[in-house]
């Protein structure tokens, strides 16, 4: 119950701080200096992926597409994907896979609150 209640005090301060991020990353999308622009939206998709997909938070969605690939959702990340550029998933996850591991042998999934 306390992690909850923590949860609840936090996200309170923080969903308008995500609403206001998201607002400035389309600005900067449009006017903005590109880097900031390619950070706030991985830091975005990796967003999505550990809310919407239940995935890692240090993981994209495209990664754990790729991990996931017997499941439906993940078969049509990864043919979306292809649309744009071919084998962008599996080399994403390439890419992220040893960071999941690192993170899961230092047990950084469990929880840090209480």
């Amino acid at each position: 119950m306390k992690e909850r209640l923590a949860g609840f005090v936090l996200m309170t301060a923080i969903v308008p701080l995500a609403v206001s991020g998201y607002l400035l990353l389309v600005w900067v999308g449009f006017f903005g200096r590109t880097e900031r622009g390619r950070a706030g939206v991985r830091a975005l998709d990796h967003f999505v992926n550990a809310t919407l997909f239940n995935g890692y938070a240090w993981e994209s969605v495209s990664s754990h597409a790729w991990r996931m690939r017997h499941r439906r959702w993940a078969r049509l990340v990864i043919w979306v994907t292809d649309s744009f550029q071919r084998g962008h998933c599996q080399r994403a996850n390439k890419r992220e896979q040893p960071i999941v591991d690192l993170m899961l042998a230092k047990g950084l999934h469990k929880q840090t609150i209480f």
